[in-house]
Parts: C-alpha cells; sequence; structure tokens
C-alpha cells in the first residue's frame, strides 16, 4: 500500500472552484441487499435471447475496435427516432452516456458562468449538480404541497429570474407526478431560453398522460430527455437520449466530446431497439404491481404521492431515517430522498414488493 492519503493532503489543498468546495459527490448506496428497490431500475433483465444478440452485436463491433467509433451514431439516432415516432428524424435526435451527460451538454452549450438554470423542487437532484459543474446559478422553485408546479408561480420565476435553462421533470423524480402539457407550453411561451423535459420515466406514465414530443414542432426551445436505464432495462448500458429541433442538435455538437459514444454501446442501444418489444413487456406489469402498491401504502394510512413512474414516494415519517435503517436491517433498500418525512420506493417484482410490505409493517409497528 502506498502512503497516498495519508500525508494529510486534500481537497482543500487543490486549486478547486469555489463553487465546488464543501460539495459531495452524488451517490446512491449500492449494497448487497435480497431487495434493493433503492434506484428506479428495472427489476427484469433482459432474457438470454436477447443477451444472445446483444452478444453476437458487440461481438461484431469488437472486430472494428481499432477504429473510432461513428462520431454522430446515425444508425442509433435512426433507430431512436423511430421509436419515438411524433415525425421525428435522425437530425431531431442526440444520444449520449445516460441521460446526465445529455443534460451535461445542454448546460455547456446553453449554460455556464453569469447564467441561471431553474428547476422545481423537489426533484431530480442532479439537474442542480450538473448546473453547478458547468458554473450555471441555479435557481430552485419550490413546488406546491401536492408536488404539482404551479403555473403562475412557475411563469413569475422564469419572468423574474431570466434562467437560461429551466428543467420541467416529468414524471417527476422522486415524486412520480406528471405535468399537463399546458404547464409545458406556458412555461415555454415566456422562456427566454431552452425548456428541458425530463421524461426518464416517460413508459411508465398512466394511461392519457402525455408527453411533451408532442409540442417539438411548434416550440422549438423545447427539449424533451429520455433514457433507456429504466423501461428498457438498460442501466448498465448507459444510454440516453434527447429529441428537440435539429438546431438544438447542432449546438450540442458543438460542446460533446469527439467519439463520446463508443462502437459497443452504439451495438448495445441499437441491438435492445430492435427488441423494444419484448424489452418493454415489463412496463405493464410494473404499472400494475405500482398501482397496487399505491393502494396498499393508503390502506395501511401512509401518505402517497401519485406516481406516474416505476417509484412510488411515501410517508409521512417523524423519523424517516429509522424506518429506512429499520427496512435495512430487514434486507430491504430504500431510498431516503426528497422532501423531509418522506421515503422513495422503487417498484420490484412481486417477491421483492411482498419483502417491502412485511418489513415497512414490521418497522412501523401496523402489522
Amino acid at each position: 500500500m502506498n502512503d497516498f492519503g495519508h500525508d494529510g493532503f486534500g481537497l482543500a489543498d487543490l486549486p478547486l472552484r469555489d463553487a465546488l468546495r464543501g460539495q459531495t459527490p452524488y451517490g446512491a448506496p449500492q449494497l448487497e441487499v435480497p431487495a434493493a428497490l433503492n434506484t428506479n431500475e428495472n427489476p427484469y433483465p433482459p432474457s438470454p435471447r436477447l443477451a444472445e444478440a446483444v452478444g453476437r452485436a458487440v461481438a461484431a463491433a469488437a472486430t472494428g475496435l481499432n477504429r473510432y467509433p461513428d462520431r454522430d451514431a446515425p444508425k442509433l439516432r435512426a433507430a431512436l427516432a423511430d421509436y419515438l415516432g411524433h415525425g421525428l428524424d435522425t437530425s431531431n435526435v442526440w444520444a449520449a452516456n445516460g441521460s446526465n451527460e445529455v443534460l451535461q451538454q445542454i448546460l455547456q452549450a446553453f449554460g455556464g458562468p453569469g447564467r441561471k438554470a431553474m428547476g422545481f423542487e423537489p426533484s431530480y437532484s442532479m439537474h442542480p449538480i450538473i448546473a453547478r459543474g458547468s458554473g450555471t446559478e441555479w435557481v430552485p422553485v419550490p413546488r406546491a404541497p401536492d408536488f404539482a408546479v404551479d403555473v403562475a408561480a412557475a411563469v413569475a420565476a422564469v419572468e423574474e429570474h431570466r434562467p437560461s435553462v429551466v428543467f420541467l421533470t416529468s414524471p417527476n423524480n422522486p415524486t412520480g407526478t406528471a405535468l399537463p402539457l399546458a404547464t409545458v407550453e406556458a412555461v415555454a411561451r415566456v422562456a427566454p431560453g431552452v425548456v428541458v423535459v425530463d421524461e426518464a420515466y416517460a413508459e411508465f406514465r398512466r394511461e392519457g398522460t402525455p408527453s411533451a414530443l408532442s409540442l417539438l414542432p411548434s416550440l422549438p426551445r423545447v427539449i424533451v430527455s429520455r433514457t433507456m436505464s429504466k423501461a428498457f432495462a438498460l442501466a448498465g448500458a448507459r444510454l440516453g437520449y434527447l429529441a428537440a429541433h435539429p438546431a438544438v442538435v447542432d449546438a450540442l455538437q458543438l460542446v460533446r466530446l469527439p467519439y463520446h459514444l463508443s462502437a459497443v454501446t452504439q451495438a448495445v442501444a441499437v441491438t435492445a431497439l430492435e427488441h423494444a418489444e419484448e424489452l418493454l413487456g415489463a412496463v405493464d406489469r410494473l404499472r400494475a404491481e405500482r398501482d397496487a402498491l399505491v393502494d396498499w401504502l393508503r390502506g395501511h394510512g401512509f401518505a402517497v404521492a401519485d406516481s406516474d413512474a416505476n417509484f412510488v414516494l411515501f410517508g409521512r415519517f417523524e423519523d424517516r431515517s429509522a424506518v429506512f435503517e429499520g427496512m435495512l436491517e430487514r434486507g430491504v433498500l430504500i431510498r431516503e430522498v426528497g422532501p423531509p418525512e418522506w421515503l422513495r420506493v422503487t417498484v420490484g417484482t412481486p417477491e421483492e414488493m411482498s419483502a417491502f410490505r412485511a418489513a415497512l409493517l414490521e418497522v412501523t409497528g401496523r402489522a
């Protein structure tokens, strides 16, 4: 073992940017437990048939790994556009290593020193972290008590702060709340910059809940961000993407690193899209499990936020940390995130949800 880390030299001794001092990196616990229900992953892995298809695609890509990957990923972008529909084509779509890199590129292109990004909290905690990393000032605006975005308050905040980037998350993480299109439209009409609608959990929406994709033809500064990590069960592949006006895609290519998306990632994602029907087959099961969980929690006296995602925010607890620790002691890992007094649980398999229910009743004394 070397002596690094034992010489008293630390972050405080480095010329770190002031905005990063005192900050901690993003991270959810990664623990080996019987029921890991804390990171909103899809609990159903790809089938052996799909795994074999991915293996063949990766093997084919491996024969060309001595060359750089296709820099602009046109085949993948065309496949993503075809999946999204709404009249989109390759020019409307951009892809990167997870939706977090997509969001980072947006802030690199449209944010930065002297500019502001705005979000409606509680919401996805990476939005302010990525903003800070790009030197963009973060402006938080509180949501209503029911976790909705108050349209009048949102419009007033945009008009007051004039942000270059506005984040609207639908369904929202960690609350699961979806936004009406009218809210997105109202904000986009007054926003001086771009409006990013983060739809990472879009496939899990209840029937009849619209996507902001339908707004793209009439609102060229609206960007819809998506991911293959959740519904497609490809969290390990790291593939995020967006749909927007072609001018937005052109702007992001000014800041993207050359050859940022590996040939292997592109091959895996294209293969997954070819098997979209199979991969998305678990979505209906997870929706039904989610709705049953919401009913069960409410039936046992817990407060629950309406959810259009693959997770549920529930409470309220005087000491949510004690509940979290009690669940963990029983092999169930959930997430201590979002507003005080609330906890979030990912919808898992029936067996995992059964373990969650039993542990929760035991920990809270409601058994």
